[in-house]
């Protein structure tokens, strides 16, 4: 029998927690799922709470934020699973995903990391995730498929490469991590799974989408549309991406786009809307590029 871990993290959402716990009581089976919390740095312990809910919960609680890459590897770590099955902690599932999910690693060995067809939790007839395009190695950019389309079963029987998983939800087996790797703790925020699917495509397996399994999410609860943390690390970590997985013309020639055009777009939009609040977050997330070497673990931003 073939079992599963999936790892969530916490940091400061117990409500939502349980949500995502009761859903996986519901949609799963015990014997087959191993279920990880990471109480990532959360001002309170609600372990009794967590448990109340799903009472064989592995809870795992860090004294700090580690970040998303850190939290999730953290909950890895631990994993007793043939698969692991990393959440949101804002997603709700459905049933037969995890079964589904295997299957589609068992029907293409080549598969690395998978994702599943992902929905918004509050408008559920509308896809969020259907795969990603390729990326733009000068520009750093990709388009996402399927986003804002209305579902109408149109992926359902879809199964196939795609460019990108979504960190929201992807599945691994365990095994593959001996040749992949964990996640990189260097980005704390964004990015990570991105570069975690270049970690995977250089190990020679398969990034991959497939419409068979859905998954609801309940999008920037975390962070919210428009933040300094978000700003910050988006533009600190874009560049970042670059630089760990291109070489050195690439990345010339992408940071002479980045800080020419693609930065000076977005401090424009800060300035037209009203934000100026965010504009000093973009010079630090590049700053912090010219500074730093592509490994450092500093964060440049206070948590």
């Amino acid at each position: 029998m073939k079992t599963t871990s999936i790892v969530t993290v916490n940091f400061n959402q117990p409500q939502v927690t349980i949500d995502f716990l009761k859903s996986v009581k519901v949609n799963t089976s015990a014997e087959k799922v191993e279920v990880i919390l990471v109480d990532n740095g959360s001002r309170e312990d609600h372990e009794e709470a967590y448990k109340a809910v799903y009472p064989e919960l592995v809870y795992i609680r860090s004294a700090v934020n580690l970040g998303f890459a850190g939290g999730n590897n953290l909950g890895i770590k631990v994993a007793t699973g043939d698969f692991l099955l990393l959440l949101n902690n804002d997603t709700e599932i459905t049933g037969n995903l995890i079964e589904t999910m295997i299957a589609e690693f068992d029907s293409h060995p080549e598969i690395g990391i998978l994702s599943p067809l992902l929905l918004y939790f509050d408008q559920p007839e509308t896809i969020q995730y259907a795969g990603f395009t390729a990326m733009n190695y000068l520009t750093c950019r990709n388009k996402g498929i399927g986003n804002m389309e209305i579902d109408s079963g149109q992926y359902d029987d879809d199964s196939r490469e795609t460019g990108f998983c979504h960190g929201a939800a992807m599945m691994c087996r365990k095994s593959d991590l001996e040749t992949v790797g964990l996640m990189a703790e260097h980005f704390f925020l964004y990015y990570e799974e991105l570069d975690w699917c270049e970690h995977f495509k250089k190990a020679g397996r398969k990034i991959w989408f497939t419409g068979k399994a859905k998954v609801y999410h309940k999008e920037s609860i975390s962070v919210g549309k428009e933040s300094s943390i978000k700003t910050y690390f988006m533009t600190r970590n874009r560049m970042l991406f670059i630089r760990r997985n291109t070489g050195l013309l690439n990345t010339v020639l992408f940071s002479i786009y980045y800080l020419l055009f693609a930065s000076t777009k977005q401090i424009v939009v800060y300035l037209l809307n009203g934000r100026t609040d965010l504009i000093p977050w973009v010079f630090k997330g590049i700053l912090w590029n010219f500074t730093n070497s592509k490994n450092s673990h500093k964060l440049g931003f206070k948590i």
